[in-house]
């Protein structure tokens, strides 16, 4: 498993939610998907929206844990 324990079955919201950082990973993804991703797939799983939107599962959970593992930013 990896460091930060994002995993295909978890919904966007339950990463946002715990990981914060992962957000502009996201959004990052909308003009592949063609849509906001958190705002139409918010309570869909990662698999369920690769699978949706064609996009790379490994390539997006791979980005999202990079992105889990940063230092978080003061604010």
């Amino acid at each position: 498993m990896n460091a930060s324990g994002i995993t295909g079955a978890m919904t966007l919201l339950d990463v946002v939610h715990a990981h914060p950082a992962t957000e502009p990973v996201f959004r990052s993804r909308d003009g592949q998907a063609g849509v906001c991703l958190l705002c139409a797939a918010l309570f869909e799983t990662l698999e369920s929206v690769a699978a949706t939107y064609g996009l790379d599962l490994d390539a997006l959970l791979a980005d999202l844990n990079r992105a889990a593992a940063l230092p978080a930013a003061d604010h």
